[in-house]
């Protein structure tokens, strides 16, 4: 199974939970908003680890879908 991965980055707040909870995925541009680094995930404990980032999102900004 394989997802894909992207963040709003119109809904984006900068508040990077996601990076901090899932660096492997997810970091800090020069705008100061998430992006995901890895676009395609095919590790199930990488996507445990976006999904749990995608959770704590306080805007839920991260889409996480099905590849």
């Amino acid at each position: 199974m394989a997802w894909k991965v992207k963040v709003d980055q119109d809904v984006c707040i900068g508040d990077a939970i996601c990076a901090s909870l899932c660096p492997d995925v997810f970091e800090m541009n020069d705008e100061g908003k998430a992006v995901a680094i890895v676009e395609v995930i095919e590790d199930e404990g990488l996507y445990n680890c976006a999904q749990e980032a995608a959770e704590a999102c306080p805007v839920s900004a991260i889409i996480i879908e099905e590849a």
